[in-house]
């Protein structure tokens, strides 16, 4: 999986002086159907969250509240891309693997899949996924 399929989106802004609302809904701004939804938070500092990648599994990434930055590896080059606004997102392909880090305070990650909860769906192995990496990229 290359870089082109990483994407920043930007979600719609309602500016209003009483405060600003902004959303996502399922495929009309992000490229897929959402089955899941979970959050991230009260991240002590120094902390990294991650580690992993899916086989199948695509994912939307916004900080809600505060900054962090998503870092991005394709099993030949790494990426980072600091999330710091409610109204943009990171969508995350899959076989892409990531790790979370450089929290502030008080900040909250919310993330949404295009599938549930399984544990057969990760790659917790970076060795396992640069060998599943390689091994697609000579199939063409």
């Amino acid at each position: 999986m290359n870089f082109d399929y990483v994407k920043k989106i930007d979600l719609p802004k309602i500016l209003d002086e009483r405060g600003n609302l902004s959303f996502f809904e399922n495929d009309n701004q992000i490229p897929f159907k959402i089955s899941r939804a979970y959050w991230i938070y009260d991240v002590p500092g120094g902390e990294v969250r991650g580690g992993h990648a899916y086989h199948s599994l695509q994912e939307f990434i916004i900080a809600l509240s505060g900054a962090f930055d998503v870092v991005l590896n394709n099993g030949h080059e790494e990426r980072r891309y600091t999330l710091n606004r409610s109204y943009f997102g990171l969508y995350v392909p899959k076989m892409m693997w990531r790790h979370m880090e450089n929290f502030s305070t008080n900040s909250l990650a919310l993330i949404v899949a295009d599938q549930p909860f399984s544990d057969e769906e990760y790659i917790r192995d970076f060795s396992q996924f640069s060998k599943l990496q390689n091994a697609s990229s000579n199939s063409f």
